[in-house]
Formats: C-alpha cells, structure tokens, sequence
C-alpha cells in the first residue's frame, strides 16, 4: 500500500510539473521575445521549459515496467519514484525560495535578467509590472516551482538510468 501511495503521489507531481512547465513556456513563445523587457535569447527558454515538461509528464503517464527497463531497475525498486520524488521536492523548494527572493530583492540591486529568466522563468513578469505579494507566493512562486519540478525529474531519473547500481 506504501508503495503504491508513493507511485501514485510522484506520478501527479510528475505531471502537474510536466503541465506547469509547458504553461510557464507559453508567454516566452507567445511574445517570442519581441516585448520582453530586456534583450534574451527567449526561444532557449522556450525549448529548455518545453522538453522538461514534455519529459515530465511522458514519465507521469509511462508503465512502471518500462520506466524500470528504460532505468535498468527492478520493476519493484522503491527507488523509481522516490528518487525523482525527493530530485522534485528539492529543485521545486529552492526555486520557489529564488523566485521569493527575486520578488523581494530591491530594484536597486539590478538582478542581470538573463540569470534571472535561468533561475526564475518567470522574472520577466516582474520586470513588466511589479506584481502583488500575494500573486509572487501564490502563483508566480509556485509556477517556478512547478517548472524546476520538472528538471528534477529529469535528473532523478537520469541518475537511475546512468548511475551504477551498488551490489548487494
């Protein structure tokens, strides 16, 4: 029962991620750059934001037996979804933490925007207009987080498709 909890639990994050991704792509291709405020190279964005969330919900939505062949685990290993699980929780945590930080950093400190649009995706809203508190911790925070989910999925599993498994 644990186990399938767990699946179950890692397999919404996956997708809910996967889906925030590809609506936290939406605004750089539907500006294509042309009226973001500073000079970007958007369509990287773009392509960067598509693919992880692409990756993200194909997992969400794959069998758990070809997961653990495209993985080399045991169809049964607790790791399957735990790992990209806890690769998730950490990425979503501190991104939701840089997107806070990106809302209460002063203008004075004029964060470079490219950094920014790396770490935050969607830093250009505050550089457009300045957004409420209540829309930076509700909604642009969480979609940051929704879309650094999805990096950590794919590194998760990327970590269980390369690494070497120790012997018993």
């Amino acid at each position: 029962m644990h186990g399938r909890l767990i699946r179950t639990a890692a397999r919404l994050a996956f997708f809910l991620c996967g889906v925030i991704s590809f609506f936290t792509a939406a605004p750089f291709l539907m500006l294509r750059g042309a009226e973001l405020p500073v000079q970007s190279e958007w369509i990287i964005f773009v392509a960067a934001l598509g693919l992880l969330g692409l990756f993200s919900t194909v997992f969400a939505l794959l069998p758990r037996s070809l997961i653990a062949k495209v993985c080399n685990q045991d169809r049964d290993d607790p790791r399957l979804f735990l790992l990209p699980l806890r690769c998730l929780a950490a990425f979503a945590t501190i991104s939701y933490l840089v997107a806070v930080f990106a809302y209460l950093a002063p203008h004075r400190w004029n964060l470079n925007p490219q950094w920014m649009f790396a770490l935050c995706p969607l830093y250009f809203v505050r550089l457009t207009f300045d957004p409420s508190r209540a829309m930076t911790f509700c909604l642009l925070a969480p979609m940051n987080a929704g879309a650094y989910g999805s990096l950590g999925v794919a590194l998760g599993y990327a970590w269980l498709a390369f690494h070497k498994r120790s012997s018993p």
